[in-house]
């Protein structure tokens, strides 16, 4: 029991527009339409909208994580509530609008907000992504995420010991775990997000040339650049970063590791192999 993957993120942001041309010009997501007029949709896979973005004051991020079915979700409330944590049900109207048969909210000990949902609702239409060839999801869900918690020990307490993530390494005080074979689909680290909890988000393309085009595509739309190309030492991922319109990390890589048997948690002491030079964020 525990979670299954990474579903979907929920962002709220001061600038919608630059949003629109980010998921859309850049990344490659294929925009759809949805209950709320005011927000951004985006598909990656079969999937519903695994990104949805809405208009709001300040920078913020909702995690959605998936379980199994109606029963694994009851008894993670069962357990949730027990450590003294307030959870409360997703009214019709929002599982409507999520396109998922029920969820769940909660504050994890960090502070972070997270959804927690089952039975995700499929309209069957392909999903056309001309940018890119396609998305690494499936069984691994969207990608990764990378959140700031002021306590971690007991941030990383909650999601190994309640929601199932397995530890698959540390850097100094930076927990990165997993729940699926993808290397790590959740990561905690102490540092403050800049604009908001989260960190940094990543999505994996199916090939080389993918991350070669959107490097490209970086470059043509004017995208900043936060770390050049690289390869890492944790998941072995051929990656780059740049700028999210709110000044976070966005990740798009390629080849990430997969998991097929547990290893003895390891820590590491440099990020990257080779590449992922890093340069400060432009004055906006």
């Amino acid at each position: 029991m525990g979670v299954h993957s990474l579903g979907y993120l929920r962002l709220n942001t001061p600038d919608i527009n630059a949003w629109k041309r980010f998921g859309e010009d850049f990344v490659g997501f294929m925009s759809v339409e949805g209950a709320d007029p005011d927000s951004l949709y985006f598909r990656m896979d079969h999937y519903p909208a695994r990104l949805v973005v809405s208009p709001a004051e300040e920078a913020s991020c909702t995690i959605g994580f998936e379980v199994m079915n109606r029963r694994e979700l009851a008894e993670l409330v069962r357990e949730i509530t027990a450590e003294g944590i307030e959870v409360s049900s997703g009214s019709e109207d929002e599982c409507a609008e999520r396109r998922v048969n029920g969820f769940v909210r909660f504050a994890d000990p960090g502070g972070n907000q997270v959804e927690l949902f089952y039975g995700p609702i499929l309209d069957h239409v392909p999903v056309h992504t001309p940018l890119v060839s396609e998305f690494v999801t499936g069984n691994m869900g969207l990608g990764h995420v990378i959140v700031t918690a002021e306590d971690v020990e007991k941030t990383f307490d909650f999601y190994s010991r309640i929601l199932g993530f397995v530890e698959r390494n540390t850097s100094g005080p930076v927990y990165f775990m997993g729940c699926n074979p993808r290397h790590h689909s959740f990561g905690i680290t102490p540092r403050p997000g800049p604009n908001g909890r989260v960190v940094h988000i990543m999505v994996e393309a199916a090939t080389l040339d993918d991350v070669g085009l959107a490097l490209d595509r970086a470059y043509n739309t004017d995208v900043p650049m936060m770390n050049t190309l690289g390869k890492h030492t944790n998941d072995k991922m051929v990656s780059f970063y740049v700028y999210s319109p709110d000044n976070y990390a966005f990740e798009f890589g390629w080849d990430g590791l997969q998991v097929t048997e547990e290893v003895p948690t390891y820590e590491i002491t440099e990020g990257a192999l080779w590449g992922h030079r890093f340069s400060p964020p432009p004055q906006r």
